[in-house]
């Protein structure tokens, strides 16, 4: 189960970082791989500073591998205290190369975790623009 992984992805996997559900969430976002049924949850708390929304709180809920835990773990890393739009430029390289090395067969996980967060991001936006009007 743990062969071909590093150090830093089995750590992100034991313990890993911002797990859990935040119950009023701003947005919430959600991406899954029929293929190998990993599934991930994407919660986001937005801040405001200086006409900026950042990403104030965040945390995942992942159904899957240890890579899936692993992806989804560096990903609220990376992103908590981020302006929305730095956030929303956060991609698969960028979560692999906090991360580190995973199994080829793998890589695709970082890619639920960015779309996981694209679509947070997305609800957010949506839920802002029915409250003002828009």
């Amino acid at each position: 189960m743990t062969e071909g992984y590093t150090k830093k992805v089995m750590q992100h996997f034991m313990k890993p970082k911002n797990m859990g559900e935040i119950k009023d969430a701003d947005g919430v976002g959600e991406a899954g791989n029929p293929k190998c049924g990993d599934v991930m949850k994407i919660y986001i708390k937005v801040g405001k500073k200086k006409d900026k929304e950042f990403i104030k709180d965040i945390k995942f809920q992942t159904f899957g591998c240890v890579a899936a835990i692993a992806n989804s773990s560096v990903l609220t890393m990376i992103a908590k205290g981020k302006s929305l739009e730095d956030a929303g430029k956060i991609g698969c390289n960028d979560i692999l190369k906090e991360l580190g090395e995973v199994p080829k067969i793998k890589i695709h996980c970082s890619l639920l975790a960015h779309e996981a967060l694209a679509e947070a991001i997305k609800n957010y936006k949506k839920r802002e623009e029915k409250k003002s009007g828009k």
